[in-house]
């Protein structure tokens, strides 16, 4: 990945690579932002501008510097395969697995691969999720990864220059591989770069971002999120079956919720969230709502039931939601209960 290949992010491209140029290479950086904004792409473009042995730098252009592109290490790149360059991603077992239990990043390293190069490393980890047909499982970056990890960073690098690991949805690690990890930070092996690719900081140990260096990433407009076509209408029901607060209706509501997968589920507690917070700041700083219901009446008059009186409220049940659905808690009894929270926190405005 050359970084004139990502969209809309040529000012973070530029910072990257006068680091490199000027020898102010940190050995753990965490890129913050949304995969399908370039997060990802990024780290690997970065990584292999570090490694290119030819690299190329303009003037007058829109990037002061990018990778040669056809030097033997950016070949490798460009096919993720250089020896050097370690990949690390939620997984979990399915049909091509034996083992449910004693299954890693390097059970699934060829359709990992596939899927960076077929969606240009911008697919998002829904999609992920489709690929690998693991979208009703809870995928994690587990303990497997993390002995395999430790591993690679002992050996000496194949081509002579930086053994490189890149940890994707970084904040899906579980116990064991996150620990490794802080280990690692805190006594680096030499020429060992370590890229943590995170969507969520919240979901990340203090300890672990404390001892990185932040490349924060921002959202590109021209970025196609992985959002469900029916969200907006879905979340208008939902928001006005709370006022009425009809069992029936209600109740069929959340076994449509029960039916549909797990990261779905997760998928649709972040667009509430997200609307709810583009609410309160329309409603109390005058922003503009950058969101459409698909509703106008609704458009207009919801955003004025998010205040200062409830948001907090709202925003502590929603990621207590979201906490429940990543540790697998039943669907009906979460959203039926989320519900009644939203419902009683909406009224008390």
């Amino acid at each position: 990945m050359q970084f004139k290949d990502i969209e809309g992010q040529n000012v973070i491209a530029n910072r990257l690579t006068e680091i490199i140029d000027q020898g102010r290479v940190s050995h753990a950086q965490m890129f913050l932002g949304d995969t399908t904004s370039g997060s990802l792409a990024l780290a690997i473009a970065y990584a292999q501008y570090l490694s290119c042995t030819n690299r190329q730098h303009y003037e007058g252009g829109p990037l002061r510097a990018d990778s040669c592109g056809e030097c033997p290490s950016c070949k490798k790149f460009q096919q993720l395969s250089h020896p050097d360059l370690h990949l690390y991603f939620p997984n979990a077992s399915n049909d091509k697995t034996k083992s449910s239990t004693n299954i890693s990043s390097l059970d699934f390293q060829s359709e990992f691969r596939e899927f960076l190069l077929q969606h240009k490393q911008l697919g998002s980890v829904e999609q992920w999720y489709q690929h690998l047909d693991i979208e009703k499982k809870q995928a994690i970056i587990r303990d497997g990864d993390a002995s395999d990890m430790v591993h690679a960073l002992s050996l000496t690098s194949y081509e002579g220059f930086y053994k490189m690991v890149v940890i994707w949805m970084a904040e899906k690690m579980n116990g064991t591989m996150a620990n490794k990890i802080l280990k690692t930070l805190e006594e680096p092996n030499p020429q060992t770069l370590i890229l943590l690719v995170v969507e969520n900081s919240e979901r990340m140990l203090s300890t672990i971002i404390s001892r990185t260096q932040l490349v924060r990433v921002p959202e590109w407009k021209g970025a196609s999120r992985f959002i469900g076509e029916d969200f907006p209408q879905l979340y208008v029901t939902w928001m006005r079956q709370l006022f009425k607060l009809n069992m029936y209706t209600l109740s069929q509501w959340v076994d449509g919720m029960h039916a549909r997968t797990r990261e779905q589920q997760k998928q649709f507690l972040y667009y509430a969230q997200d609307a709810l917070r583009q609410c309160f700041l329309r409603n109390n700083a005058g922003l503009p709502l950058n969101i459409d219901f698909g509703d106008a009446k609704f458009n207009a008059s919801f955003p004025t039931m998010i205040t200062v009186n409830n948001i907090e409220r709202l925003n502590d049940a929603f990621d207590q939601a979201i906490f429940a659905v990543e540790r697998n808690a039943h669907a009906k009894m979460l959203f039926m209960e989320l519900s009644f929270r939203i419902s009683k926190a909406l009224k008390k405005r």
